[in-house]
């Protein structure tokens, strides 16, 4: 009751504040009574009193005169009074008169030049202007001279409460955790008001919830928004939507509000345990899926999200528990069963598994809800299906003799159909692993058995495939990797390691080592190698050497006197018998050569060749013949030369007196073409009346007597050149010097009397574009053809 009526006051006081306000500066800028008339001198009414002044008309408000107040958006019928300038220099007359400058005068502002008063001609608004500066002087009405110094005063705009407040950054959003104590703090929002917030309450502000209880509760000076219930779950209600109402005057009758929006999003946190949709879950897998497969998913729900969601799963319990495994899909927030090892339906058909799902993320302030955590049972049937043979090893080795005979076994391999039906089980090698065909099996029973002899030096080991194939069902089929050793045998004699060849000086002295040799075996035995030598039993009491067995299983050769000279025996020959400790024992003879050879003083070997004696000093016999044979190549090189150039120089045919108009050419002889000037005379063909006789072949060499051919008188001017033609044709099929082969008979003489003359450009010393074939035409029917063609030719060129 109390508030009430104090809201009652303040609404009755209110108008009568306002009204005083606008009256104030009427009051405190009216004209000055006589007895306060400023000397002569003094400042304008706005300047204040003297001091005397002062004293007489001091007020307990304390005035303040360099200013003047006017109320922002008044709007009358008439312009507002602001206040009214006044100098003791004005007697009345109206001499004086009153000039305002500064912000707004003119345009906002009139003085009454003879009266002072000040009067606001626009509508005012404070929050574009809160206030202005002017300058007021009084000067002379006739010669418009300043009268006393100019005096600056100020008009303040008072504010009204004309703006309402706004929140700039609305629309608000904010976050708080469920489950939240009361009083948790969500946020605060802030409003503005344009309004003085000095002068009054136009700008004091007071919020409040217009919507959003009783969730949510705000403090009305500080805007900060809490909580006003405690726990508030996120799963029965996410998102609230709060209004918020900002209202100026103090919250007071009369103000002006403005209103926001907040929206309240709860975030989660771990506050439900999982959940199994089912408490019982049924799988069924083929006992031959692969290890890895899926088997079957169960999920554990939860209402939380995100991390608070998220659970682990585990397998706590049951018979399966080595056969099978869970994993979590984080996407999709469930547990995956995999195989773990291989399944036998024959074995067991069905397999009983517990499984946990536990949150990751534990928030210890709400574990008093409880465990965490949810269990369900999970049956897995196995199904039976057509599995492949099942060998009783997985890998196996077998051991074999080298010296082992055809067709005898070397091992046994077996497998089983793993199926109640137990088909029976065919057995065959895989050909790619034994290309050679050494081994074969029993398709039955499964016994290998060797096919080819074995050599271990040649091959130590043999790796086969073994293939099981089911006969009912020829689709399911197993492998199986056999190893076959092969075991030594004492098959091989031993032998020198390497052909040796040892020197001996003529100077060396008797015991003296002169080669140390080693041998080597191609088996293998258990015991390691070890060799005895002997010499052969004819040449044990060899009188130039002996030999001796050393430790390390080589043998050391000696001399058994000096004085050995290579004039006399160049080379001695030793045959050695090495035998090894195999069971039987098998040896061989190994020769060694031992060579004379003349050393220096320190033993160093010099020469081994007996033609050293008779050679001269540094030249040996192998060097004289290598230069004897450079003069020899020298020789028939420069032979050769000589005679393919002679042989270059001759021509290819003899000119004689005979009249020769043919020329035969073999076809193994490759022309030159015009350029070949060697070939035939030109000339014979070009001029037949001034040569007789004749000209021999050159590239043919005649097996009977050469006869030579009657030479022709000369051919009158008018001969017949189909006569000459015969006459010729006739000579060569009767010639004994022709060539059994065909041959090419080569005519380049057209005949005396042919009206076209030589068609031959053989002494043609124009080309095609300087000649005019105007004149075959002129030659008569049998040149018309070839006069239509060269015309022909002429034009395309001009075009």
């Amino acid at each position: 009751m109390p508030e009430r009526l104090a809201e009652m006051l303040l609404d009755l006081w209110t108008p009568l504040i306002i009204l005083w306000i606008t009256v104030l500066p009427y009051i405190y800028m009216a004209p000055m009574a006589p007895s306060q008339v400023l000397p002569s001198g003094s400042s304008l009414g706005l300047n204040g009193l003297n001091e005397e002044q002062r004293v007489l008309n001091r007020s307990k408000r304390g005035w303040v005169w360099n200013q003047m107040f006017v109320l922002e958006e008044f709007s009358g019928p008439e312009p507002i009074l602001v206040g009214r300038l006044h100098t003791d220099l004005d007697p009345g007359s109206k001499k004086i008169k009153y000039i305002l400058s500064g912000d707004g005068a003119g345009t906002i502002f009139q003085i009454n030049d003879i009266t002072g008063d000040i009067h606001a001609i626009k509508r005012l608004d404070r929050e574009e202007k809160a206030e202005y500066t002017l300058t007021a002087q009084a000067v002379d009405w006739d010669t418009n001279k300043p009268l006393e110094p100019p005096s600056e005063f100020i008009i303040k705009v008072q504010d009204i409460n004309d703006n309402a407040p706004e929140f700039l950054n609305g629309p608000y959003h904010a976050t708080v955790p469920e489950m939240s104590i009361l009083g948790t703090s969500v946020t605060n929002v802030t409003a503005t008001d344009a309004d003085d917030p000095v002068y009054g309450n136009s700008a004091k502000l007071v919020y409040s919830i217009l919507e959003g209880q009783p969730y949510f509760s705000i403090e009305p000076e500080t805007a900060i928004i809490k909580t006003a219930l405690p726990n508030m779950d996120r799963e029965a209600k996410e998102e609230y939507l709060v209004v918020i109402q900002a209202k100026d005057m103090g919250g007071h009758s009369g103000g002006l509000s403005g209103t926001t929006t907040l929206t309240v999003t709860l975030t989660d946190v771990n506050d439900n345990p999982p959940k199994f949709a089912q408490s019982l879950y049924h799988f069924s897998v083929p006992e031959d899926v692969v290890l890895g497969t899926a088997i079957g998913r169960v999920k554990a729900n939860d209402q939380d999200i995100g991390e608070n969601a998220r659970s682990s799963y585990d397998i706590i319990d049951g018979d399966g528990t080595a056969l099978f495994e869970i994993t979590s899909d984080a996407q999709a927030q469930d547990g995956i069963i995999r195989l773990r090892k291989p399944l036998d339906f024959e074995t067991k058909k069905s397999y009983t598994l517990k499984v946990e799902a536990a949150n990751v993320h534990i928030d210890p302030r709400f574990s008093s809800r409880g465990p965490f955590k949810d269990t369900a049972t999970v049956k897995i049937v196995v199904e039976d299906a057509d599995e492949p043979p099942v060998f009783s090893s997985p890998t196996y080795l077998l051991e074999v003799h080298e010296n082992a005979a055809i067709n005898s076994v070397i091992g046994q391999v077996t497998a089983r159909d793993p199926d109640i039906s137990s088909s029976p089980i065919r057995f065959s090698i895989d050909r790619h692993t034994d290309l050679e065909r050494q081994f074969n099996i029993n398709a039955e029973d499964g016994r290998i058995t060797l096919a080819t002899p074995l050599d271990r030096e040649t091959s130590m080991w043999h790796n086969i495939t073994i293939i099981a194939t089911e006969i009912r069902n020829h689709s399911q089929i197993s492998r199986v990797p056999v190893a076959i050793k092969v075991l030594d045998v004492n098959d091989n004699a031993p032998e020198f390691a390497s052909e040796y060849e040892a020197f001996l000086c003529e100077n060396g002295k008797p015991g003296q080592v002169i080669q140390t040799v080693s041998a080597i075996d191609k088996d293998d035995p258990k015991t390691g190698h070890f060799f005895l030598y002997s010499l052969l039993p004819e040449m044990a009491n060899n009188p130039n050497f002996t030999i001796k067995k050393n430790e390390d299983n080589s043998l050391s050769i000696l001399a058994k006197h000096s004085g050995f000279n290579r004039q006399k025996q160049e080379i001695y020959l030793l045959p050695i018998i090495i035998s090894d400790s195999g069971n039987p024992p098998l040896s061989s003879t190994s020769t060694l050569t031992i060579r004379v050879c003349g050393c220096s003083s320190d033993g160093v070997v010099q020469s081994c060749n007996v033609e050293a004696y008779v050679l001269p000093i540094g030249l040996s016999m192998g060097a004289l013949i290598a230069i004897l044979a450079c003069i020899i190549l020298l020789l028939v090189i420069v032979v050769l030369f000589v005679t393919l150039r002679r042989h270059k120089n001759e021509p290819l045919i003899i000119k004689d007196d005979e009249d020769v108009r043919e020329n035969i050419i073999r076809y193994d002889d490759e022309g030159g073409g015009e350029e070949d000037t060697e070939a035939f005379d030109i000339a014979t063909l070009q001029n037949p009346d001034g040569i007789n006789g004749f000209l021999p072949r050159k590239d043919i060499k005649p097996d009977l007597q050469f006869m030579p051919r009657q030479g022709l008188a000369p051919v009158p001017n008018g001969v017949d050149v189909d006569e000459f033609i015969n006459v010729r044709l006739h000579e060569a099929d009767n010639d004994p010097t022709a060539p059994p082969y065909d041959s090419i008979q080569i005519y380049g003489y057209e005949g005396r009397g042919s009206v076209a003359g030589s068609l031959s450009s053989l002494e043609s010393s124009t080309s095609d574009s300087d000649q005019n074939f105007d004149y075959l035409s002129e030659w008569g029917p049998r040149f018309k053809r070839l006069g239509e063609l060269y015309s022909v030719g002429e034009s395309d060129k001009e075009t």
